[in-house]
């Protein structure tokens, strides 16, 4: 049975704005490129940027809903040592938060953005 997720796979429209957008102000390496994509590394995390054309031929439009309004969305969670120290330091280089560092009835204090494409990240370390 499935034991783990191996890549995350955000498909988006502006393919070069969003790859600009991973390498350049989150700080992933970029593994792989052609025409329709992007893949990135982040320590042992793949994350595959697939133009929405691409991702139509490979999947199939009906499955990808498009140009019936429907937008496949996704949010990932992503552990840091620091929110707000993360928070400065992504602000300073122009990333747009939704919300900002906030402590958590669950236990963990949390930030929001969304890159290009309208994805959503929370930046996330457990209070103490």
């Amino acid at each position: 049975m499935i034991r783990k997720i191996d890549a995350v796979v955000l498909f988006v429209n502006d393919l070069e704005k969003c790859a600009a957008f991973y390498r350049d102000l989150l700080g992933f390496e970029v593994t792989f490129s052609d025409d329709v994509s992007h893949a990135l590394k982040l320590e042992d995390q793949h994350v595959v940027l697939l133009h929405v054309s691409a991702a139509a031929k490979q999947v199939s439009e009906e499955a990808l809903a498009l140009g019936q309004g429907v937008s496949h969305r996704v949010m990932l969670c992503a552990g840091v040592e620091d929110v707000r120290k993360s928070y400065e330091t992504l602000t300073a280089k122009g990333v747009t938060f939704i919300k900002p560092p906030i402590d958590q009835p669950w236990g963990r204090c949390t930030a929001y953005f969304a890159d290009p494409e309208g994805n959503i990240w929370e930046l996330w370390h457990p209070l103490e």
